[in-house]
């Protein structure tokens, strides 16, 4: 099936802040790209040709299953897993070694210690982010689950063993709140990033729970949450009521963070522990409020967002019924729109977290899914958008990867 997409925590151990702008990398061509699309009901595969105009539909895989999170390994190329939650055997990681081609369940998959009979102990409703460990790291991968939990597998998601460290955190425990608190379909443990230059530094995040950050490979946590707003009326000394929606690293330079948040966009350059609130210059007629975060590979300035309205109700779509992606290239002092091949009006879409992403080619390709179950690309960094998919399931998460 070809798709024509142009019709379509601590102080010690922490690193130095760059001071200087780096020079960004050499870009890469013209290549082909995986876009991996996990969604309500199943998984896609879609395989652009060299100049990311036509696309091979791969898929379904999993029909009917509930797949949070789908990604590749980038350190074989090769290695799959898909975040499933199924109606017979419940929340599960499946594992592909040949892109796709065959799956296997893993043979344990994250879950929480049982407690002696009569103690209540926490069960895992599905597992919802997947990252691959540091490069040095081979065959590590973290989870994210629901309710918040930290999983890391050593055996390329075979075997998936609790992070004590957080998951046995009695103060941690307190700030995720019950299971029925932050996001719709449950509290989740998310944007985990792993610092390139050493892989015992990591960020995640808790829906509700706020942003930490360990320097020994999860043993231990601290929270970074000043400068962060929460609801008005809330107090946000308690950790509970801060609730980010999606933290990325920027993989030019490490030293700098995003944020989409509930209460708003935010970037923090380390060693700072201060977020600074960017969306304020925001259009206000759109505001700052939505999910999804995407950095460009080459360069810490430039930072895509798709906004939805964030007025009191919360209807999770469009601001207007106007779709638009919007970008800064200026690390979050002035927002372009970024609609054109969009639809013009009546969008009552939104895009999750997860849902946008981008290629590491030059010029940069960009990928979103929505929930109305449609996937849209730019091969120009979001100048014009062409839709490649439609009529999917709603979608929870796209990703890339190169193919050779």
């Amino acid at each position: 099936m070809n798709i024509a997409g142009e019709n379509g925590p601590m102080a010690a151990g922490r690193k130095k802040a760059a001071t200087t702008k780096r020079p960004a990398a050499a870009g890469r061509g013209a290549g082909r790209v995986l876009a991996l699309v996990a969604t309500r009901k199943g998984a896609w595969l879609y395989r652009s040709d060299a100049s990311r105009r036509s696309w091979q539909a791969d898929g379904p895989h999993f029909l009917g299953h509930i797949i949070n999170h789908l990604v590749l390994d980038p350190r074989d190329g090769q290695t799959l897993l898909a975040a499933a939650k199924t109606g017979h055997l419940g929340p599960t990681v499946f594992r592909s070694t040949d892109l796709g081609r065959s799956w296997k369940e893993a043979a344990q998959p994250p879950a929480f210690p049982k407690l002696p009979e009569g103690q209540k102990g926490r069960a895992v409703d599905h597992t919802f982010w997947l990252t691959p460990g540091h490069a040095s790291e081979r065959g590590t991968w973290y989870a994210g689950t629901s309710p918040q939990g930290l999983f890391r597998s050593e055996d390329g998601g075979a075997t998936w063993h609790p992070v004590s460290g957080l998951n046995d955190n009695t103060q941690y425990r307190a700030w995720m709140g019950g299971e029925q608190d932050g996001a719709p379909d449950g509290p989740k443990l998310h944007s985990i990033n792993i610092d390139p230059r050493d892989p015992k530094h990591l960020y995640m995040a808790m829906s509700s729970g706020g942003v930490h950050e360990s320097t020994d490979a999860g043993r231990s946590w601290a929270p970074i949450v000043k400068g962060l707003e929460v609801v008005e009326g809330f107090d946000r000394s308690n950790l509970s009521f801060h609730d980010p929606h999606c933290v990325r690293l920027c993989p030019s330079n490490p030293d700098r963070l995003y944020q989409q948040n509930h209460c708003g966009i935010y970037r923090l350059d380390r060693p700072s522990e201060e977020w600074v609130r960017i969306g304020k210059s925001m259009p206000k007629k759109v505001g700052d409020v939505g999910f999804p975060m995407v950095i460009h590979p080459r360069d810490d300035d430039t930072v895509w967002v798709f906004p939805m309205d964030g007025q009191t109700v919360w209807p999770r779509t469009s601001p207007g019924g106007i779709a638009g992606a919007y970008v800064t290239r200026n690390a979050g002092r002035t927002w372009q729109r970024l609609a054109a091949g969009l639809p013009e009006g009546q969008v009552w879409w939104t895009v999750k977290r997860q849902a946008m992403t981008a290629d590491g080619h030059d010029p940069v390709g960009l990928y979103f899914g929505t929930t109305s179950g449609e996937l849209w690309a730019s091969r120009d960094e979001g100048s014009r958008w062409a839709c490649i998919a439609r009529h999917l399931p709603e979608i929870y998460a796209v990703e890339t990867a190169p193919l050779s």
